[in-house]
């Protein structure tokens, strides 16, 4: 399991039930609470909430080690040990950076840029990619190229995707398929319903192929020697990449996955000094993005994106303001109607699992009239992930989130660019490589298929 529940540190406080999506932690108050494995998604929320663990003085140094070790974690880790915890994979990149014959490849996400500097001291929600990037550089990786490109890339292939089901209407509504654990829950639990999810990969995903195939050519590299990181705010992450269809390059699109703390878990094992770094750039042109892209970080961030490029794309005309704010928004259901010339687009912004389940029957009963929905397992989206920083203090969550979706708006209006199909690098990628949104080689390495995870359990 990705996701865990150390029965010897947990006390039954029930917060990691409270939270839990989908009801998948079980046991009794005051006593060990244990994960329904067929249930669980992989959210990582009780990770984000647990509060339990163990001082070295009770357990004793052999047995934290030990608890280390099991973990995956580094001996250089200074922080508790909770009860609830993920796998850790940073010995994996270690190991990766140290191998002279791995070309070493890394994106991160947009939510990670904006949760980051919170576990090096700087104020909650901050802003720190131009940092981030010197760390990563620090590290050696022979390439730091960013998950917003091909957040900008999702766009590209989304957008052409809904409007074509709009013509033909057909598999309407679409939902998003960014999430891993929103993807999962429908698997698991509306498999009959697959067909209304986008056939996009996440941008994760996207970007490790591209960093495969296309960035390999671009680095005269072969792909088998290429090592593919991903630095995301998410734990379900880690289950996505391990998924059997994440092959389309001809091998491992993404090798190995980790979070915002295990990025800062290795930037203090290097002995880096983050606060100190001097700001760098994401390389060229894979690290280049757009506003729409950084957007993605916030819940109803991929709806705005989709918007502002598919307007344009619908109208032939610059959408009237960049900024479509009645999408954006924290837990639960938003609704809007966009008038895009002559359509009236129905669509609706989702965040937290058990918030989507009445829009799912309503599709199953035949009575949703909605065209676009975008789902987001976690509260705030992604900036509220399972694998961010800790909030221990109730008080600060609440203000760590509202700064944290600040960070990502301020950022999107910093960036000349604000959308996706006027980016220079996705027009160059699209001219040199893909050639068009929703053509062959896009659908092999951009698109792929949905399943019953009971059966691929079997």
């Amino acid at each position: 399991m990705i996701v865990n529940i150390d029965k010897e540190l947990c006390t039954g406080c029930k917060k990691c039930s409270d939270v839990c999506p989908v009801d998948a932690i079980q046991g009794e108050k005051g006593k060990a609470q244990f994960i329904d494995e067929d249930r669980c998604v992989i959210c990582g929320q009780c990770v984000q909430q647990c509060k339990s663990f163990a001082p070295i003085y009770e357990l004793g140094q052999d047995t934290i080690e030990a608890k280390k070790e099991e973990r995956g974690m580094l001996e250089s880790v200074q922080e508790p040990l909770f009860a609830a915890y993920n796998t850790c994979d940073v010995e994996k990149v270690k190991e990766a950076l140290a191998n002279p014959s791995s070309f070493t490849v890394v994106q991160c996400a947009p939510a990670v840029r904006v949760a980051l500097g919170e576990e090096f001291g700087c104020e909650l929600g901050e802003l720190t990619y131009g940092k981030m990037v010197a760390a990563l550089k620090q590290l050696k990786f022979d390439r730091v190229y960013d998950t917003n490109f091909a957040a900008d890339l999702t766009i590209m292939e989304e957008g052409s995707e809904l409007i074509k089901r709009i013509g033909e209407n057909k598999n309407l509504p679409m939902f998003t398929s960014c999430c891993p654990a929103w993807v999962k829950f429908m698997e698991d639990n509306y498999p009959e319903l697959t067909n209304h999810l986008s056939s996009c990969k996440s941008p994760q995903q996207m970007g490790g192929v591209v960093f495969k195939t296309y960035g390999a050519q671009m680095n005269n590299v072969d792909p088998k020697d290429v090592f593919s990181v991903a630095v995301m705010p998410c734990t379900c992450k880690k289950f996505e990449c391990d998924r059997e269809e994440m092959k389309s390059s001809g091998y491992k699109d993404v090798d190995v996955v980790i979070t915002t703390r295990e990025l800062a878990y290795l930037i203090k094992d290097m002995g880096i000094d983050f606060n100190s770094l001097k700001n760098e750039d994401f390389d060229s042109p894979l690290g280049d993005y757009t506003g729409a892209g950084t957007i993605f970080g916030v819940t109803g961030g991929v709806m705005e994106a989709a918007i502002r490029t598919g307007y344009e794309l619908i109208t032939n005309q610059a959408i009237p303001n960049v900024e479509v704010t009645q999408v954006r928004g924290g837990e639960g259901i938003r609704k809007s109607v966009i008038k895009v010339g002559d359509l009236s687009l129905k669509v609706a912004a989702v965040s937290g699992l058990k918030n989507v389940v009445s829009i799912l029957e309503d599709v199953k009963n035949g009575d949703c009239d909605l065209h676009f929905i975008e789902v987001m397992t976690c509260p705030e989206g992604c900036i509220s992930g399972g694998g961010q920083p800790k909030l221990l203090i109730d008080e600060y969550r609440e203000i760590a989130y509202a700064n944290r979706r600040k960070s990502t708006y301020n950022h999107d209006r910093d960036i000349e660019i604000r959308k996706s199909h006027e980016s220079p690098s996705i027009k160059k990628i699209y001219d040199e490589f893909l050639k068009e949104p929703l053509g062959e080689k896009s659908h092999h390495l951009l698109h792929t298929n949905y399943c019953t995870r009971k059966e691929v359990a079997k």
